[in-house]
């Protein structure tokens, strides 16, 4: 294992958070459901956590923890801008919208447990793998409430 991979991995998913942290307050601003608006501050309160997390074991390693979003993910918002101005900001938009979001995170999270979890130490597999599982319990919640509007 060598620090500076350790690094870039641990800095990839701190990128993922800020991707979500700033893609739900997107989303927070195109609902005015307060069902949404709660889960989505939720949701800004896991990624918070888990960044405050990945930014310590980066200072640890002595490196520099990532500040800023994917460059997709900025791309990814602008649509979402783009999109809710079109469709009405409406509640199965919104969730679809943010099931993709959450489809990049929960695959980036897996992307380093299958194929770079040998660049992390045993302590740093665990945290990722419990922040996994809280990313994949939210992204089975948005996709649980977009499911129920299609079947309804």
């Amino acid at each position: 294992m060598k620090k500076n991979k350790s690094i870039d991995v641990l800095n990839s998913l701190i990128e993922i958070n800020n991707d979500r942290i700033q893609g739900y307050e997107t989303a927070i601003d195109e609902t005015k459901e307060q069902d949404l608006t709660t889960m989505f501050n939720g949701f800004i309160q896991n990624s918070r956590k888990c960044k405050q997390e990945l930014v310590s074991e980066v200072n640890k390693l002595g490196g520099k923890a990532e500040e800023g979003t994917r460059v997709d993910g900025k791309i990814y918002r602008m649509w979402m801008d783009f999109k809710a101005a079109i469709t009405g900001k409406d509640r199965k938009s919104i969730l679809n919208s943010c099931e993709y979001g959450e489809d990049v995170a929960v695959n980036t999270y897996e992307n380093v447990l299958e194929d770079k979890s040998s660049e992390l130490t045993p302590d740093q597999l665990t945290m990722v793998s419990k922040q996994y599982a809280t990313i994949k319990a939210d992204h089975d919640k948005v996709r649980a409430m977009r499911d129920a509007l299609v079947d309804a």
